[in-house]
């Protein structure tokens, strides 16, 4: 079932959202050579209770920490470590709160210095076709919409869009109705109706769109051992267009 939320919810989504945007920018800062993803998990997690509110992925379905990591290769889901990040990396940050009853959830992928020319493209496309998606979650309009919009926009740059994870529906539960696939055929779909709120992640890898989970349950990587990027915002659909909860 799809919830659909009031406007009075909807602000109090954009609460929780701001504050996940807050700590994602100050993440980025924090990102160079040198830094470990551990430094970072505890930094989100310390911000976070900071600010009275909960880390949304911490104790998920026993996930172990408040922040996703994902490094290079690693296409989701992937844990702190101590390991120093390096020049040339990149490094996909999945974050999310618990605040007043209400979750938000963004990510970007964030170049570790200098990375190659096709590595700075694959992140371009990604961060597009998130917008690209956006773009067509507006009232009226199907989800296979939103859907074929990210997909076109990444295939048209040579890059693959991942099918075995995908968004979803977002509110007092952290994944709620409906699923939100980044590829399939405009006008197909539910129906998009002002009061959804929607968790759209493109994630999409440098060569196949082929991955693999490790042995620890969670970490995803590519199965040809490409690059993947990630961006995500959560993005209320309203009677006037899209509202992206998670842009500050």
């Amino acid at each position: 079932m799809i919830v659909l939320k009031s406007p009075r919810e909807i602000e109090k989504m954009r609460d929780a959202c701001k504050m996940v945007a807050e700590i994602l920018l100050l993440l980025r800062e924090r990102v160079k050579p040198g830094v470990t993803t551990a430094e970072l998990d505890e930094f989100a997690d310390s911000e976070t209770r900071r600010r009275k509110a909960k880390p949304a992925f911490k104790g998920y379905c026993k996930y172990p920490s408040a922040l996703c990591c994902s490094p290079n290769d690693v296409v989701v889901h992937g844990m702190p470590t101590k390991t120093p990040l390096k020049e040339g990396d990149i490094i996909s940050l999945d974050f999310g709160v618990l605040y007043n009853e209400f979750y938000g959830d963004s990510a970007l992928t964030i170049p570790v210095g200098t990375v190659p020319a096709r590595i700075n493209t694959l992140l371009k496309a990604t961060e597009e076709s998130l917008y690209a998606g956006i773009d067509k979650a507006v009232a009226g309009g199907r989800l296979g919409d939103v859907s074929h919009a990210v997909q076109a926009h990444v295939e048209a740059q040579g890059f693959s869009v991942v099918r075995d994870f995908v968004g979803h529906g977002i509110g007092r539960k952290l994944h709620e109705e409906p699923q939100v696939p980044n590829f399939g055929a405009a006008g197909t779909g539910v129906r998009l109706k002002p009061g959804m709120v929607l968790a759209i992640e493109p994630m999409v890898n440098e060569k196949s769109y082929e991955v693999e989970v490790l042995e620890d349950g969670w970490t995803t990587i590519t199965r040809d051992g490409g690059f993947s990027a990630h961006f995500e915002h959560t993005v209320a659909i309203t009677d006037k267009g899209p509202d992206i909860l998670t842009r500050i």
